[in-house]
């Protein structure tokens, strides 16, 4: 069973430790993994061994308190709406407590540093002789504030009594030692003013250190609101994701239309889906039809239109038209709760490079307990008073917290992987963000991932005498009365080229060679050349064209009607327009490109010929790609597998990392690390990047985190005081300290905006940035397919204002994004032109560079299938 806690009492890396070992005893536990950012712990367990109450037990054991993420949210365990709520309230209540604590430490600081700055005091709190009330008035704000704050004493307490002392371990010890001194301070005064000793008063008037506790725990909750409302940030991906699912569906029972919650809907039941509306849940369209915004979950700018048949995803938004569909998938098994799942799975997990971070702070409180304890012992040795040597090992105690090393991987992970759903990658774990990048070779199957994954037909060559739409009204006849791919492609093809489709009768089925049918009487057949070798059939005239197809891995299929052969039509599994460029941008990022299929030879080198992969692996069984990748793993080399089937699955596992298309199998996107939701393999680069640019932060945290401790402990320690005079105050070691969380956390939040357009571009360690782009081509241009077309600088420089005119253009018709995108491309075609249409005002505003009669404007538009009403 896998359950997810919420956990009370954590303030840094080494309370995450504490708890994960506590827990990790227990009998029958699988896995623990404790999120400091997200303040939650997900375990693994048997039921039959360990009982909830027993992991509560552990963690109240070990100083700390735990929830299911059920009861503190009111939502259901499964849901990762939770710890972002969790964030959001801990960050209000936090505020409240910083609230009241400044409005006690203002008149504090009036009264203890005031009359330093000429401020005038009340006269009972002034002057030596009211020295003792003076110290009561600061000792009564200051104990006001150690009570707002009391958490950091009891826990802190707590866990240094247990023998695992955590930051707030050195929060309260600091804090104590200050306002202890002053109770001695003020003893002191109350003596020296019973002998008349009026500089002893003096002295240890200046010396009481009560604003000193109170400005530490005012700062320190200062800091922790800040870092809070910070963490509740790095899960908005995830609640924007959680957002698109849809409160109500509108279900149709018995014939009645009826509005229900999303959560009650059932496998089997009939939704209304109407213009406007979000779908509730994944299913299949049943009657009717609309233009759906898929968008927020695939990444595809344009609606798609969806018909009877085809399959709707749950969160998306029907942008026009009206429709019925059977719902599939509800609750948990949504793509959209899968990915906000996985999602939050990724963030919830603990990097290989998160290690380092909790090997540290597992023994850095101690340490710097130490530190401080012997800092302030060497500096009264060294003949300083007990106030300069307290102050020492205050300042250590509390610019030491250990809370940035404890952030430093956490947020990065959870705002990158955040960051990547958003750009339709779906990293699995922490561990397979962290590590994409590192891969030396890359592995690519063919079918469905560099290929469309179905057959298309690529040439019809009719026989002497005979033209391409008589071939093919008589073959979509006999293939129409078959179901096999094949056949289905041949009629798909007939239908695009609008051919009149004639009646065919009398299929027979002959396996391994084609089909047999009646047409009007005459006998066609549709096969392989042993088929037309049975009837005696020559096929000597398409010999040529034969070969070249043999060449580019294309299936011939032969037709003849009454022994006479009427021609060939050549098929093959199209390679997507993406992919020629997936290919070239791995091998930017620096990887080797290899093709393992279970293909044949000859249709695998064709297809890798046209990408420019040099290493091919075909004719493999799906154990066989397993052991291919071991093979790989043999030479040390550093294996990424992309994939869509079945029989991809071992080959995905085995991997380093494997990614698996998202239109693919199901068991494929269980077996892979990374899931792409876009189906698009140019994609792979680009989570390449993203797990680089991610690493980067990480260690870009983990640098300023240890850079700050490495910096900061000596200096409090006084190590150059001696040499410099510098000496680190105990209220601004409070302030660096909580500065430097905060820095950490802000730096893991520019993820969020990070994208390939406008950031660092690091495939062959070069940095650019596109002075202007255009829409990214989907057919290849000068041998490259998918690279952004720029404009050069000077084109810019020499364009101005006056050199160009603009019109308004009023059209009738348009009625969704793809009507938008025809009117805007066909008016933009037109050489000079630049338009952008306006769908709400039914407008579009044309920039004309130079003269373009209003007879060509109104042809392109009509031409694109709409109606021009005036032009302005």
């Amino acid at each position: 069973m896998k359950q997810t806690y919420h956990i009370s009492g954590m303030s840094c890396s080494a309370c995450a430790a504490h708890i994960e070992a506590a827990v990790g005893k227990l009998d029958g536990l699988e896995s623990v993994a404790v999120n400091l950012l997200r303040n939650s712990m997900t375990v693994s367990y048997g039921e039959t061994l360990l009982r909830p109450a027993d992991i509560l037990r552990a963690v109240e054991a070990a100083g700390y308190s735990a929830a299911p993420e059920a009861e503190t949210t009111g939502q259901t365990p499964a849901s990762p709406a939770a710890p972002v709520e969790n964030a959001r309230n801990d960050a209000k209540q936090t505020l409240r407590r910083l609230y009241w604590s400044a409005g006690f430490l203002l008149p504090l600081l009036y009264l203890s540093m005031g009359h330093m700055l000429g401020l005038p005091l009340p006269a009972f709190l002034h002057g030596e002789t009211n020295a003792v009330t003076f110290a009561l008035a600061q000792l009564v704000l200051t104990l006001a504030i150690l009570f707002l704050n009391r958490l950091y004493f009891e826990r802190g307490f707590r866990t240094l009594l247990r023998g695992k002392p955590t930051m707030d371990s050195l929060i309260a010890i600091g804090s104590s030692a200050a306002v202890l001194y002053g109770f001695y301070a003020l003893t002191r005064i109350g003596q020296a003013l019973a002998v008349q000793n009026f500089a002893l008063v003096g002295q240890y008037t200046m010396d009481l250190y009560f604003e000193s506790a109170g400005t530490i725990l005012t700062l320190i909750t200062a800091g922790k609101y800040l870092e809070g409302r910070s963490k509740g940030r790095t899960g908005e991906a995830i609640e924007r994701l959680i957002r698109l699912a849809p409160k109500t569906a509108l279900v149709e029972r018995e014939g009645i239309q009826t509005e229900i919650p999303a959560e009650q809907v059932q496998i089997g039941d009939i939704l209304v889906v109407k213009s406007g509306s979000a779908i509730p849940v994944d299913g299949v369209v049943t009657e009717g039809g609309g233009a759906v915004d898929e968008s927020a979950i695939s990444g595809e700018s344009l609606p798609v239109e969806k018909t009877a048949g085809d399959t709707v995803i749950g969160g998306t938004l029907s942008r026009s038209g009206f429709f019925k569909m059977r719902a599939t998938r509800v609750g948990s098994d949504t793509t959209l709760a899968q990915i906000v799942r996985l999602v939050e799975e990724a963030g919830a997990g603990k990097a290989p490079i998160a290690r380092l971070a909790d090997k540290v702070s597992a023994v850095f409180v101690p340490v710097v307990i130490a530190i401080a304890v012997l800092a302030a012992v060497i500096w009264l040795l060294l003949g300083q008073s007990p106030d300069f040597a307290l102050s020492i090992g205050i300042a250590v105690l509390v610019i030491s917290c250990p809370c940035a090393l404890g952030l430093a991987t956490p947020t990065a992970i959870l705002v990158g992987s955040g960051r990547a759903a958003q750009l339709g990658i779906l990293f699995k774990n922490a561990e397979s963000l962290e590590t994409a990048h590192k891969a030396t070779v890359a592995v690519l199957d063919k079918t469905g991932t560099l290929t469309e994954g179905k057959p298309s037909v690529m040439g019809v060559f009719p026989a002497e005498g005979l033209d391409e739409e008589a071939l093919l009204a008589i073959a979509a006849a006999a293939e129409g009365l078959s179901e096999h791919p094949l056949a289905e492609a041949v009629v798909a093809h007939a239908r695009e080229r609008q051919v009149i489709f004639l009646e065919a009768r009398d299929l027979r089925q002959m396996p391994g060679r084609g089909i047999q049918a009646e047409l009007d009487g005459d006998t066609v057949l549709a096969g392989n050349a042993a088929l037309m070798a049975e009837h005696g059939i020559g096929l000597e005239d398409l010999d040529p064209q034969a070969e070249r197809a043999a060449q580019e891995g294309q299936t011939p299929l032969y037709f003849a009607m009454n022994d006479r052969l009427l021609g060939m039509i050549c098929l093959a599994d199209a390679i997507k327009p993406s992919s020629a460029g997936a290919v070239q941008a791995l091998r930017k990022e620096g990887l080797e490109v290899v093709l393992l299929t279970g293909d044949n030879p000859r249709t695998a080198e064709a297809v890798a010929r046209q990408l420019g992969i040099s290493t091919v692996i075909a004719g493999v069984l799906p154990q066989e790609k397993e052991a291919k990748i071991r093979e790989l793993q043999a030479q040390g080399k550093r294996v990424l597998m992309v994939g869509d089937g079945v029989n991809d699955a071992p080959a995905l596992t085995r991997a380093d990392c494997g990614i698996a298309i998202g239109a693919g199998t199901e068991i494929a996107m269980e077996s892979a690390d990374v899931v792409l939701m876009h189906s698009d393999l140019m994609d792979v680069a680009l989570a390449l990047r993203l797990s680089r640019a991610t690493l980067r932060n990480i260690k870009q945290n983990l640098f300023w985190a240890f850079f700050y401790n490495s910096a900061g402990i000596p200096l409090a320690a006084g190590l150059l005081y001696s040499t410099l005079g510098w000496k680190l105050n105990p209220m601004f070691a409070a302030a660096a300290m909580s500065l430097s969380s905060l820095f950490v956390v802000t730096n893991a939040l520019r993820l969020r905006r990070w994208a390939p357009g406008d950031k660092t571009q690091e495939a062959g360690g070069k940095t650019w940035k596109p002075e202007k782009q255009t829409e990214m081509p989907t057919e290849p241009q000068n041998g490259t397919v998918g690279e952004e077309i720029q404009t050069e600088p000077q084109d810019l420089c020499e364009r101005t204002d006056t050199d160009s005119m603009t019109k308004q253009i009023k059209i009738e018709g348009m009625s969704c994004a793809n009507c938008k995108a025809h009117v805007e491309r066909a008016l933009n075609a037109l050489e000079g032109v630049s338009a952008t249409v306006d769908l709400e005002a039914q407008t579009a505003a044309v920039t004309l560079e130079q003269p373009v009669e209003d007879a060509a404007l109104e042809a392109a538009v009509t031409q694109a299938g709409y109606v021009v009403v005036e032009i302005m």
